[in-house]
């Protein structure tokens, strides 16, 4: 989930630190072990370019893609971030009217990793890092102007990982047909540089991003965060893998609204947390969307994680999805209010039995469909009272909706022949 967001004094200091960093791009080769095909690049890119296969490019520091400018990453080409903590975290930024036009392919695609990668010019994977190998640099972070729902009303919000005085991470608008470019056949690995206490970088951060965006054949692998985190937003994914995220998988926040279609993710590791963490508006403002999850694969390899949490006001669909090896499934969160005789507060559950939160057509190997799916609440003085008839309720909402429980799956990712390009299946980590 979103993390809790740097206090002001870690703030203040990023934000110094990165003030000399954040001027007109800069190429050079006088990175620490310089070679000659690498190119270092820092700052803003205030003029469009293109990144070419026939170099490695490295990240000091922020990259930010600014407003009116196009970044193009050709086939093949492999992008290197530095190391580094807070202000110094190396990610590229593709700020609010920026672009990137990443286009790979099934056999070159273009990937995103940390300087200690040994993998070469020409190559799909090195051979030094694995699964275990996070936190070795930032991320990708693109912002556009689609509708969001962040607190008090605001529809504009500012992105975790970016300074609150930095005007790059300003995210969200009115504009749900927002292009912030196209991304394909992309794989981004080792991420999740920490920036502050409890808050590290996603693999991929989509803020407000529209559904004029092209996503599709996107892998996230090994980041200490989440492998993606959606806030807000229109934009439409498909084909996308991640895998072995410390965090959370697909992480949704302030009422994103689009569909995320063909989908796999595989869960390994004791810090790991949800397959799906999903929550709903956080403000007053642009409440009424309604997310979409379709033909996913959701599996743990070590019994690490549970499969979905919906919480915080969850709307929308989760439907042919496989949830393989949790010990819990699907948690939906209730709310009360303490300070009023535990009045019911809108949350994912209210949302479950209103008709706008739905698991349909789901299926797992082990226990019963009622099993698939179970009510909780932090605030046990109020929920203790209730728990039976709340389970109650939810399993007589979701039960006749197509769940079941199966000896062998026959919902998940629909073409997993769209994931033969990535490092997790190349590893063995699809099935």
């Amino acid at each position: 989930m979103t993390k809790t967001f740097v206090k002001s004094m870690i703030l203040l200091f990023a934000a110094m630190a990165f003030l000399s960093s954040c001027k007109k791009a800069t190429t050079t080769t006088t990175d620490p072990t310089p070679t000659p095909e690498n190119v270092v690049v820092s700052g803003l890119l205030d003029a469009s370019t293109t990144w070419t296969a026939d170099k490695i490019y490295e990240l000091a520091g922020k990259v930010v893609v600014g407003d009116g400018v196009t970044l193009t990453i050709q086939p093949g080409t492999i992008v290197k971030g530095r190391t580094g903590a807070g202000s110094l975290a190396s990610a590229l930024v593709v700020a609010q009217g920026g672009k990137i036009n990443a286009v790979g392919t099934a056999a070159k695609p273009i990937i995103f990793t940390s300087v200690l990668d040994n993998i070469k010019i020409g190559e799909t994977s090195g051979t030094n890092l694995d699964e275990n190998d996070r936190e070795k640099w930032g991320g990708m972070i693109i912002l556009g102007k689609a509708p969001v729902s962040t607190g008090d009303g605001d529809v504009i919000g500012q992105v975790e990982g970016i300074p609150a005085d930095e005007p790059y991470g300003k995210y969200g608008g009115e504009d749900p047909a927002d292009n912030s470019g196209t991304l394909a056949y992309v794989s981004i690995r080792h991420g999740g540089a920490v920036i502050g206490e409890g808050n590290e970088i996603n693999g991929l951060t989509l803020g407000g991003v529209g559904n004029g965006t092209t996503i599709h054949h996107i892998e996230i692998v090994a980041n200490l965060d989440d492998g993606i985190e959606f806030f807000g937003g229109t934009v439409n994914l498909n084909d996308v893998v991640i895998a072995f995220q410390d965090d959370d998988g697909l992480d949704i926040d302030q009422n994103y609204s689009g569909t995320i279609d063909n989908f796999y993710v595989v869960h390994g590791g004791s810090g790991t947390d949800e397959g799906l963490e999903i929550d709903g508006p956080e403000g007053s403002t642009h409440t009424d969307g309604l997310f979409t999850l379709q033909n996913g694969t959701i599996r743990t390899v070590d019994g690490n994680g549970s499969g979905a949490d919906l919480k915080s006001k969850a709307q929308g669909t989760i439907k042919n999805v496989t949830f393989e090896g949790y010990s819990k499934f699907v948690k939906v969160s209730a709310k009360f209010d303490e300070a009023n005789s535990c009045a019911e507060k809108t949350d994912a559950y209210t949302h479950a039995i209103g008709g706008t939160l739905n698991v349909t057509d789901c299926e797992i190997k082990t226990g019963a469909v009622e099993d698939m799916y179970n009510v909780y609440s932090k605030q046990t003085t109020c929920f203790d009272a209730v728990e039976a008839s709340y389970q109650a309720a939810l399993d007589n909402a979701w039960s006749q909706k197509g769940n079941a429980v199966v000896s062998s799956f026959t919902k998940g990712a629909t073409d997993k022949t769209a994931f033969d390009w990535t490092w997790a299946k190349k590893k063995g980590f699809i099935q």
